[in-house]
């Protein structure tokens, strides 16, 4: 990177600012201490449990209620002195469409572009764009009470983008979908995202989670923790190894027999697995499973070793799932 990139990326305002951002119902705060930046172009998700206060979050953030200490700034504007430009460079998802059932999409489309003050030719240009972006151009003229929940969802996402906004908040956006509909949602998701929009996604789940942002926010009350997913996972995971499965409990002697090769960093024995951490997997996985299968070992699997972003939840919210999936 050269000195002008670096100057330029130090002074480059972030799409979205929140800077100790919390908000206050009564006695009890919702969220209190949020801080971190999303530039042009990033996915960040907000994860954790319901009622960790990411809806809250995503309300103060768009300007829909005013947070109760703190700030935040979307493309430059304040939340709390520029309410009404922030408002318009927002798209907003939320967890429910919201449409008019019994007007057509391109109807729907037409009524919300009004109401942003598009002219009609640019109304009629967006409107055919993004419904055939989110394959509905053919259904155009369907009632949208006709369509689908994942045909809706897709609607409302492109209500949200209608008037090309700066950052999309999706909150939620296949809670209470069923598969078929949340693989859509997630594919026209993954579409905006390949086309460089700034997306924050408010979400409980984990999958979605990983496969569509750039960074993750760990959200419970406060920011716990945010980070790369593949940083998140790296970091739980403690460092470079393998995971070996065998056909029975390890016996002593094959952690004394892979503790000694000078390339083993560290191993540990849990049901019938060994998790042993290498200089460099790759070249070192030989001679250790060499090693191994001398010294009696029974080997069913071999993968390098990676913590899941599940054991990462849990990890930073503190928390372990128990029998009867209640977390303990």
């Amino acid at each position: 990177m050269s000195d002008d990139d670096v100057r330029d990326a130090a002074t480059r305002v972030p799409t979205i600012r929140a800077q100790g951002l919390g908000r206050q119902f009564g006695e009890t705060w919702a969220v209190r201490g949020v801080t971190f930046d999303v530039q042009a172009g990033e996915v960040l998700g907000l994860l954790g449990p319901n009622g960790a206060g990411k809806t809250t979050t995503v309300r103060m953030l768009t300007a829909l209620i005013a947070p109760t200490e703190g700030d935040a700034s979307i493309d430059g504007h304040d939340v709390r002195h520029d309410a009404e430009a922030v408002r318009a460079r927002v798209g907003v998802l939320t967890e429910t469409p919201g449409l008019y059932e019994k007007l057509s999409a391109r109807a729907n489309l037409e009524f919300f572009g009004r109401l942003h003050g598009l002219a009609p030719d640019v109304r009629a240009e967006r409107i055919q764009r993004l419904l055939t972006l989110f394959d509905l151009w053919d259904r155009r003229d369907d009632p949208a009470g006709t369509f689908s929940k994942g045909m809706k969802q897709k609607l409302a996402i492109a209500r949200a983008l209608l008037h090309e906004p700066a950052v999309l908040f999706l909150d939620e956006p296949t809670a209470a979908l069923d598969p078929e509909a949340a693989f859509i949602v997630r594919e026209s998701i993954s579409r905006l995202r390949a086309a460089g929009r700034t997306i924050l996604l408010a979400t409980h789940n984990l999958d979605e989670a990983d496969r569509l942002c750039d960074r993750i926010a760990f959200v419970r009350g406060g920011l716990l923790r945010i980070d790369s997913p593949a940083r998140l996972r790296g970091d739980l995971g403690g460092g470079p190894g393998i995971e070996v499965s065998l056909d029975a409990p390890a016996d002593p002697s094959l952690v004394r027999a892979a503790e000694a090769l000078p390339v083993v960093r560290g191993v540990a024995s849990r049901n019938g697995r060994l998790s042993i951490g290498l200089e460099d997997p790759r070249r070192d996985t030989p001679a250790l499973v060499r090693a191994l299968v001398t010294a009696g070992a029974g080997i069913v699997e071999v993968r390098e070793r990676a913590a899941s972003l599940e054991d990462v939840y849990f990890e930073v919210m503190g928390v372990r799932p128990a029998a009867g999936g209640e977390a303990a």
